[in-house]
């Protein structure tokens, strides 16, 4: 498939990144496969993510990843036709199956197909309870689930937090691609799911212990609370 609007998009956020002077350090770059279906499991902390995720996959070989997003950003009058010419796949929340027939295909076709399990950014940057959609996508077209952990990138841009451009200048940011779950420990969607989230948890967790903290004095809205900073603790549950 000719990527005649996913190229030139790739090389504007790498602009982009440059611009605003990111350290972004990428981990785990063995990991992305050369060919085949995979769905790419990412955490959502900041709205700059979609691109940040990708990022791994084009350096490694060139592989553009479909990210599933909400219908709304599709019908956007910018970035709607952006979203459709680089072939992601709209979410439709009250008709989810035909947004489920064009995952599976992409997978089946071998393209890689990107999926926020947490479907909104916390507000705590810890990882919220996942949706198990990964999982049944995973198991029913027999691909692996590769696991994507950002962090940092909430310094930037992200919910419910204006954007300074002089904080997010210079921010560090990581990337960190683990080791990819095989589709048979997935095959239960419940346990897979669990599975997942486990994963997810010790990596973000080990991105988050090798991050620079902030010095004291230094804003730390960004950092979740059962690391010291300022951040809200996550919802309790019953």
């Amino acid at each position: 498939m000719a990527e005649y609007v996913y190229r030139p998009v790739v090389t504007v956020a790498k602009g982009l990144f440059g611009a605003l002077r990111l350290r972004i350090d990428m981990q785990g770059l063995e990991h992305v496969p050369a060919s085949g279906g995979a769905v790419v499991l990412i955490n959502h902390v900041s709205y700059l993510d979609f691109a940040l995720a990708g990022l791994p996959f084009w350096q490694a070989g060139r592989r553009p990843v479909r990210f599933m997003a909400k219908k709304a950003v599709f019908e956007h009058r910018i970035a709607g036709p952006l979203m459709r010419g680089m072939h992601h796949i709209p979410v439709d929340r009250e008709a989810g199956a035909g947004s489920l027939r064009e995952a599976l295909a992409a997978l089946r076709a071998g393209e890689l197909v990107g999926v926020f399990p947490e479907a909104t950014i916390s507000p705590s940057y810890c990882l919220a309870p996942f949706k198990s959609g990964a999982a049944r996508l995973a198991a029913h077209t027999n691909v692996p689930v590769i696991p994507v952990v950002l962090w940092g990138s909430q310094r930037t841009l992200t919910k419910g937090h204006p954007f300074h451009l002089r904080e997010a200048i210079g921010t560090p940011v990581t990337i960190t691609v683990g080791n990819p779950v095989p589709p048979e420990e997935l095959a239960d969607r419940r346990a897979g799911t669990d599975t997942l989230h486990k994963t997810m948890a010790e990596l973000l967790d080990t991105a988050q212990r090798r991050y620079p903290y902030p010095a004291p004095g230094e804003p730390d809205w960004w950092l979740p609370a059962h690391l010291g900073g300022s951040a809200p603790p996550p919802p309790t549950t019953a």
